[in-house]
């Protein structure tokens, strides 16, 4: 592989950066929750926490939830979406339903929730289709589509 390009992970992802070589949730925990940590290193923390998996990963992942930086907030919601873990589903929601929350992760949120395919997640998404906010609105939409699709993936197994 061309060491000039990023690694692709096992989530068919270029991730915006490496995984810690960290596995010990407890740590990677502390790291994605301290707010005076460099954005990278807690980045690096939240992508080894996806790549770990599991109940006790997606707990660490919506800890930082209470971070104070949206980005950080958006990309946790985009990997719950990619480790499509019914544990995170509670939590996505919390974040949805959070009308002071930045519309960049309400909107992933939504969009996670669609990729999980929990139906838990389908009253939520009806309450949330109109939204005020368009790009809310319209991840909900998406959102439900999209948990539709991958219920019928999962009971139609010829495909």
């Amino acid at each position: 592989m061309n060491s000039d390009k990023p690694e692709m992970s096992e989530f068919d992802s270029v991730d915006p950066a490496p995984p810690s070589g960290d596995s010990d949730v407890s740590s990677l925990r502390k790291t994605i929750c301290d707010e005076q940590e460099r954005m990278f290193q807690r980045m690096r923390a939240l992508f080894a926490l996806r790549n770990i998996g599991g109940e006790d990963s997606v707990e660490a992942l919506a800890a930082a939830f209470s971070s104070d930086s949206a980005l950080l907030k958006h990309e946790i919601a985009y990997v719950m979406g990619q480790m499509q873990d019914s544990h995170a589903v509670p939590h996505l929601i919390e974040r949805l339903r959070d009308m002071d929350e930045d519309v960049m992760v309400r909107h992933e949120a939504a969009e996670a929730l669609g990729a999980i395919g929990d139906r838990k997640a389908l009253g939520v998404l009806e309450e949330f289709k109109d939204d005020r906010d368009i790009v809310v609105a319209e991840s909900c939409e998406v959102a439900l589509d999209l948990l539709e699709w991958v219920a019928s993936k999962r009971l139609n197994y010829s495909e």
